[in-house]
């Protein structure tokens, strides 16, 4: 799909009159039947062209051959005891990755499906960590049309039918149906949480049909956004001059993708419910112990509408009711027996054969007129079994039990709410849409990027109902209200003496006060005073049981199955922070309890092949875990993460940022000892006492490919920016002694890092002496563009930081493909990509996104939305490489891409975020630059970690029941 003009021609609009004809538009213009005037948008005959993935070269074959062979190994060893590793560069499935993706169905953390833009629904992921990719092409909506007088009549899948498996001769299966749709005059149009398909005269010249899914994606909605559940709504608008009967045809096979409909056993069961919904049952009872599934398909009867059903139907020759026979009766009747709601439950599928349900919805729609058809399809499947053995109950469990039969209330309820959803969905989005500042292409993939959220293999429990047997971690978080006292005890061991810290919050009238002028005198950090209030003086959200949302996972991306992976989490967490910032808070605890506690179990590196624990205490974990997440973590394995240096910073910066804008003094009061546990851990890799910490020569942070030499840009950033946010927010709670320690150790690091590796324009990769010690990284600034979204000065002076940005900008960015690729990660100063790495030459979407997030800040608006839409362009553009609903990680200088459908591409919303800082943040105090301070002649002692980090985990509340250990003697 890419060509030339890819480098040559950029477009700015994408106008929807330039895919539907203007009165077709016109005539849609009522119930939000019209796609919006900013969506990604296609035609249904576009090709979806097979995706291109990544190859490394012969040198670095050589270099990780050794990696290769213990890798290989390993995920052999899982294997054979029914697991996937989480990471498998080895095994392909058997659907190759192509063009073809759409928005997704459902909301958060039930289990996902996708629908392709052309209507296949594919992309399965149901049950949690498993994800199967090909479509269910017995899934379909197809359209039935006769007119008075007999003369004209259409039948269609409302797909094109370009599809494999079909075509067979002989077939009672699903080529049987009529595939007349050739996609020339349909198009599709994409919003998240929406999708509209416009059938313009397509199969019936004179029936204008337009068809618009949504999915319960609302912001700030902690209820209606775990449902896994979806609606179609058909609008029908009649141009001919005679009468139609239409009657539309939702089929669906008892399936979660893959072979699972083969496995026998399940069964189908016709309903009627209340308000005039009805439909079918699917009880899916799968494979393997998985918990089953039901699924439910519904339309809504009105006084012009009437809804009948088939039960169950077959794809094979051998079925009472063939594929083919159906479509018979529908191409014949336009609708089935209304005696089959009378039919119960249908015999049990047989291993091998295939069942299916249909639901039809048939109505008159009258000359120039115009009808409303609406389909439900809800899934249940309430229990998470992980493959370790622990079992949860979803989130959407908390309001409609575990019953099987909670789909026919969640397909009711969707029927009769979807218009108070896009009414939240319309509020939520149109303050974007309408801001002429800001591109076209920006606030369309703004929104579609949040497609990963749905479709990432997201989780989401309800820790308030635990499944049986299930090992529960009670935490609860302390209440902070009028005349209460929320005190906090961090007790650090430094040497022959224990300090304990004891500090107090008290509120008033629901705002929390600002420090007395004796207080303040004694900081020794100057706050501006001429705002009018810190971030702390109200309440935004208090923590109470109504805040219970649970616990949420999701994957670091579906070729690497790890829960919350935290080194990516901190690019992709400000969509949580900005949409959902009670989720975010909900991760950022469960990482600070495990920062306290050790995992002693023995593990194989397999990066270097030498054996260490799992987790060690005050090392904030890689990611939640695989097969037993929140009990078993790390299941990242290369390298050794206890030894990375970017994960604590991260762990401080996010939990400073989120405290700053959410104003939340629960939060941080219950997570401050697990950032001071954090903090000291870190002093281990200050080797020289200078303040500032050294990498270790191998590569010991997210670029886990990409080596690195001493003092490192990217990690020492990040170190300096957690300096001043611990400080910072140990001043919010009164913990002086910490604060001036940071501080401290701030005005020591800072100058060491600037002398060793600011070179006059940008600063250097590390302060090594390898071939690429010099390079010039896309992602050196990522500590001050959190300390900068945080409300926390500069860690540099302005112009370096701008003379930084502008490098990149002229290098990274500009020198590849003229900049409409994003920004690489490595590149020479000479020009050249640096090709030390695969990690190296490639560009990071999620990477790019967050380095147009640190323009911004900077004040450098045009140049940040020149580098990012290289990923509109080369990802989403119809001239690009079709990553679309699935962003990868990364693509090579040729487009080839490394792990689709990734988490860190969600980092886009940081640019939303520089762009409308939160209230909280403006207005923050203003913390004077740490170097222009007096030095308090004694700063706090920290000594050995492992001692200090002890007492504060004994202190803390740690994962209960579970192995994670927690033996803090």
């Amino acid at each position: 799909m890419m060509g030339g003009s890819l480098f040559h021609h950029r477009k700015h609009s994408w106008p929807p009159e330039e895919y539907i004809n203007r009165s077709t538009l016109q005539q849609f213009d009522f119930d939000s039947a019209a796609p919006p005037e900013q969506a990604w948008r296609r035609r249904l005959d576009s090709h979806a062209n097979i995706l291109k993935e990544f190859s490394i070269t012969f040198r670095e074959a050589v270099q990780m051959v050794r990696l290769g062979v213990r890798l290989w190994s390993y995920v052999r060893e899982e294997a054979s005891h029914g697991r996937k590793a989480p990471i498998d560069p080895f095994t392909r499935g058997s659907c190759k990755p192509s063009a073809s993706q759409g928005v997704p169905l459902g909301g958060m953390g039930s289990g996902s499906i996708s629908r392709g833009f052309r209507g296949e629904f594919r992309q399965w992921q149901i049950i949690p960590g498993t994800h199967e990719a090909s479509p269910v092409m017995a899934n379909q909506f197809s359209i039935f049309i006769s007119r008075d007088g007999g003369n004209k009549s259409y039948a269609s899948v409302l797909a094109p039918g370009q599809h494999e498996g079909l075509g067979k001769n002989n077939d009672q299966g699903t080529s049987s149906w009529g595939w007349n749709l050739s996609g020339q005059r349909s198009t599709y149009h994409a919003l998240f949480p929406r999708a509209w398909t416009v059938y313009d005269g397509e199969p019936d010249p004179d029936l204008k049909v337009s068809c618009r899914q949504i999915s319960p994606f609302v912001p700030h909605n902690y209820r209606d956004s775990s449902l896994p559940a979806a609606v179609f709504v058909y609008t029908l608008v009649n141009t001919g001059k005679e009468r139609a009967k239409v009657s539309l045809l939702f089929t669906w096979a008892n399936s979660i993708g893959g072979v699972s409909h083969m496995s026998g056993d399940h069964v189908n069961e016709p309903f009627i419910g209340e308000d005039g919904v009805s439909g079918v049952l699917l009880h899916h009872r799968t494979a393997k112990g998985s918990p089953p599934v039901t699924f439910s398909i519904a339309a809504c009867e009105t006084q012009n509408v009437s809804v009948t059903v088939l039960p169950c139907f077959g794809l094979s020759q051998e079925s009472s009711v063939t594929a083919k026979g159906m479509w018979n009766t529908m191409a014949q009747d336009g609708q089935f027996d209304r005696e089959n709601f009378n039919s119960g439950l249908s015999a049990p599928s047989s291993p091998g054969e295939t069942i299916c349900a249909a639901v039809s919805a048939t109505a008159w729609v009258e000359p120039h007129g115009k009808c409303t058809v609406v389909f439900g399809l809800a899934w249940s499947s309430p229990k998470v079994k992980f493959l370790k053995g622990s079992s949860y109950n979803r989130r959407y469990t908390k309001f409609y039990g575990t019953s099987e039969r909670a789909a026919v209330d969640l397909v009711h309820d969707s029927l009769t709410n979807y218009k108070r959803w896009e009414e939240e969905i319309e509020k939520w989005q149109a303050p974007i849409l309408k801001d002429d500042k800001l591109p076209e292409w920006y606030k369309f993939t703004l929104f579609n990027e949040l497609y990963f959220l749905v479709a990432g293999g997201t989780v989401w429990i309800d820790s308030s109902l635990p499944s049986e047997g299930m090992a529960v971690d009670h935490h609860p978080a302390r209440k902070v209200e009028k005349g209460d006292k929320a005190v906090v005890e961090a007790k650090l061991n430094c040497g022959e003496r224990e300090a304990e810290h004891t500090f107090n919050v008290e509120s008033e009238t629901e705002t929390f006060p600002r420090l007395s002028g004796e207080a303040m005198s004694m900081i020794p950090w100057e706050v501006d005073d001429s705002r009018n209030s810190s971030h702390l003086s109200t309440v935004h959200e208090v923590h109470t049981e109504m805040d219970d949302v649970g616990r949420f996972l999701y994957l670091e991306g579906v070729e690497y199955i790890m829960w919350c992976t935290y080194d990516v989490h901190f690019y992709a967490s400000f969509a949580l922070l900005e949409l959902f910032p009670k989720i975010e808070l909900s991760i950022q605890r469960d990482f600070a309890k495990a920062v306290l506690c050790e995992d002693g179990r023995k593990v194989k590196f397999l990066a270097e092949g030498k054996s260490g624990i799992r987790k060690a205490r005050g090392a904030v974990p890689h990611d939640l875990g695989t097969h037993d997440p929140w009990h078993e973590m790390n299941a990242y394995n290369i390298h050794d993460t206890s030894k990375w240096k970017d994960l604590n910073p991260k762990f401080v910066l996010q939990v400073y940022r989120d405290f700053s804008a959410t104003g939340d003094m629960s939060f941080g009061v219950d997570v401050w000892p697990s950032v001071r546990a954090a903090m000291e851990y870190m002093k281990q890799f200050d080797r020289d006492d200078d303040g500032l910490i050294e990498n270790d020569g191998f590569p010991d942070q997210t670029y886990d490919a990409w080596t690195v030499h001493g003092v490192s840009a990217y990690c020492g950033g990040l170190w300096l920016a957690a300096l001043q946010a611990a400080g910072a927010m140990a001043l919010q709670l009164g913990d002086r002694e910490f604060a001036d320690w940071c501080k401290s150790t701030f005005l020591r690091a800072k100058p060491v890092f600037e002398e060793k590796l600011w070179n006059g324009s940008y600063f250097n990769y590390d302060s090594g002496s390898s071939s690429n010690s010099k390079s010039i990284q896309a992602d050196q600034l990522a500590g001050q563009w959190y300390s900068a979204s945080s409300g926390l000065p500069p860690l540099f002076d302005e112009c370096k930081i701008r003379s930084a940005l502008q490098k990149v900008y002229d290098f990274n960015v500009m020198r590849v493909k003229g900049g409409r690729m994003g920004a690489v990660n490595g590149m020479h100063p000479n020009g050249k990509v640096d090709e030390t790495c695969m990690q190296s030459r490639e560009v990071w979407t999620g990477v790019t996104y967050a380095v147009a997030a640190t323009m911004i800040l900077a004040g450098m608006k045009d140049e940040a939305f020149a580098t990012a839409e290289g990923i509109f362009t080369a990802g989403w553009s119809e001239e690009g490489y079709g990553y679309w609903f699935q962003t990868p990680e990364g693509w090579t200088m040729d487009g080839h891409f490394r792990s689709l459908m990734y988490m860190r591409p969600l980092s886009i919303w940081s640019m939303q975020w520089a762009l409308n800082p939160r209230k909280a943040i403006l207005e923050a105090p203003i913390i004077n630059t740490m170097d222009r301070m007096h030095i308090p002649p004694a700063p706090l002692r920290l000594c050995q970690h492992e001692t200090s980090i002890r007492k504060v985990a004994k202190k803390a509340s740690c994962f209960g029941n579970s192995v994670f250990h927690c033996s803090c003697q």
